[in-house]
């Protein structure tokens, strides 16, 4: 059992630094500023309600219109992100979500 979880460990850390913004920002964000917004946009049955002064903070120096293109994304699964939690962050940090996102 210990070792099917270091398997699992190792996998998923392999999958995150295979992650396209693993080594780079992506639409102006770290790993570190996805990680920010994570809470408010998780795929859980019991999400933080708001989003934290980080998260808006980034999100506000972020390229939102690039952001849409990944709304569909597999990655969103990895980071444990519901999409439609995620569109609805903009809007709760007094932002405007583009709108042909």
């Amino acid at each position: 059992m210990a070792n099917k979880s270091k398997a699992l460990a190792l996998a998923a850390l392999l999958v995150l630094a295979a992650a396209p913004w693993a080594a780079h920002a992506v639409c102006d964000m770290s790993n570190d500023d996805f990680m920010a917004c994570q809470p408010a946009a998780a795929a859980t049955t019991d999400p933080t309600p708001d989003p934290s002064p980080e998260c808006c903070a980034t999100l506000g120096k972020a390229d939102l219109k690039c952001l849409c293109a990944y709304k569909n994304s597999p990655w969103l699964n990895l980071y444990n992100i519901d999409p439609k939690r995620a569109m609805e962050l903009p809007g709760k940090c007094g932002l405007t979500t583009p709108p042909d996102c």
